[in-house]
């Protein structure tokens, strides 16, 4: 069962969609990285990961294939409690979450660490005005 995410930065807590993409652009490859997660009771679930190239710290996982110009995997990791983001503002782009509600970017500026993890149903209905 998909669940809200919950993210938290510095005072702001907002509520996405179960299943999200992160993407970003490698700070020192300067290439693109993208994950497909979703939020479940267990906690956050990451169901694929594409990497447009190689690099230091980025080689494509195991079973990875070529698709539309994108290594792509999926990744056996169990569910996560919380994901922790860093934003120093010292990097070449921030971090964007799509959900079906559409796309916002954290941490282009210099801010506490993003902290995304599943919602409460209360923190859900809070967020979400139910």
């Amino acid at each position: 069962m998909s669940m809200s995410v919950c993210i938290a930065g510095g005072k702001a807590i907002a509520v996405a969609a179960g299943l999200f993409t992160l993407s970003w652009t490698h700070s020192v490859e300067k290439i693109a990285w993208q994950e497909s997660w979703t939020a479940t009771k267990e906690g956050l679930v990451l169901k694929e990961a594409r990497v447009k190239g190689s690099g230091a710290g980025m080689e494509p996982g195991d079973g990875a294939r070529r698709q539309d110009g994108w290594w792509v995997w999926e990744p056996h990791v169990p569910p996560l409690p919380e994901l922790v983001l860093a934003a120093s503002g010292a990097t070449v782009s921030g971090w964007t979450l799509c959900d079906a509600g559409g796309c916002r970017e954290f941490g282009r500026k210099r801010q506490a660490s993003l902290v995304l993890r599943p919602c409460t149903a209360v923190e859900a209905g809070k967020e979400t005005g139910e």
